[in-house]
């Protein structure tokens, strides 16, 4: 049997805090996912990088595994250090085949003999059988006790796999909340429909989780969640920057000039704001309040960026307004 590096598998340093491993996992795994890799080898790799995330995505599994040490290196024949096994001193433990039990590789359900030599866990019939011989000392004399793990007896309850889809609304619904219908087809071909509550405020690409909602697990294990990634459709008005949203808000030259009121849109109506004086394209009035919803409760701002609207067609009057001002306007562009 083979070490396994896992810190080599997702291409990070034994150093490597959680979340660099997390972002190490999932760029491979969409890197590798089959649905998106058709190389014959990305399968393999898909469930190399799974396996090597369940035990360092998780502290107390990334513990036990560092406790091998720096000398075993990658395809090395392993075999448990002593005492490894930690199970106290006297006890004596082996490692041995499961009858029927796989022959090698990952296996049904993608768990390599490293793994579960470790960790136990995959599927029926390939985990490893765990003998455990110890001497017992106590009033009545020293008695020998060889005892097997339990756990192997039979079938391991097996968790269902997680299933992500992808969910697209619009700025509103993102805005106030909502509420869709998905449908999760089973393995069995049987089609169910939940109700999934968007809540307000949620981002672009941001992950909601229905817990027990996918897979079905083997043994008695526990269902599978199912993970819904919201996509917020582009807004032909609005642009999202973070908490905030940006629109456009249409100024005439005059108003520019010398101040008023601009009619600004927002997602609960347009509203009246007040324009300065000295306005000019690009500049921004900020609304406070009128963006999207926070975590904390509160609202981000919306910002109307101004943008400077000449008329198409002008009287004879506006016209002759126009050249006098050009005629007594000492104003250069290049001089602001």
């Amino acid at each position: 049997m083979e070490f396994i590096d896992y810190y080599k598998v997702l291409g990070i340093g034994r150093g490597a805090s959680q979340g660099e491993v997390t972002k190490a996992y999932r760029k491979l795994a969409r890197k590798c996912h089959p649905d998106v890799n058709k190389d014959p080898g990305a399968e393999e790799q898909f469930k190399r990088v799974n396996e090597a995330y369940q035990v360092l995505g998780d502290p107390e599994k990334r513990r036990k595994y560092d406790t091998l040490g720096a000398d075993w290196r990658h395809g090395q024949e392993f075999r448990p250090p002593p005492g490894w096994a930690d199970f106290g001193p006297g006890v004596h433990v082996e490692f041995r085949s499961y009858p029927g039990g796989a022959a090698g590789g990952a296996g049904a359900g993608g768990w390599s003999d490293f793994f579960q030599t470790i960790f136990g866990g995959g599927p029926p019939g390939a985990g490893r059988r765990r003998s455990v011989s110890d001497t017992l000392h106590g009033p009545f004399g020293d008695m020998f006790v060889d005892a097997h793990d339990d756990r192997m007896r039979g079938p391991r309850p097996r968790r269902g796999e997680d299933v992500e889809g992808r969910l697209e609304i619009d700025l509103e619904e993102a805005h106030r909340g909502t509420t869709r219908s998905v449908e999760v087809r089973e393995p069995s071909g049987e089609t169910k429909t939940y109700d999934v509550r968007i809540p307000a405020g949620v981002r672009d690409c941001q992950r909601i989780r229905l817990r027990g909602r996918a897979g079905v697990g083997s043994a008695g294990g526990d269902r599978g969640d199912l993970y819904l990634k919201v996509c917020v459709r582009p807004h032909p008005r609005f642009r999202i920057d973070g908490d905030d949203l940006v629109v456009t808000a249409p100024v005439t030259p005059w108003d520019a000039a010398l101040g008023g009121k601009v009619s600004v849109p927002t997602l609960d109506g347009p509203v009246e704001a007040r324009l300065p004086p000295g306005r000019s394209s690009g500049d921004r009035l900020r609304l406070r309040g009128r963006g999207l919803p926070r975590r904390d409760g509160g609202r981000g701002d919306l910002f109307a960026e101004i943008r400077l609207v000449i008329p198409k067609r002008l009287t004879d009057r506006e016209r002759r307004l126009f050249e006098e001002l050009r005629e007594a306007s000492e104003f250069r562009p290049s001089d602001d």
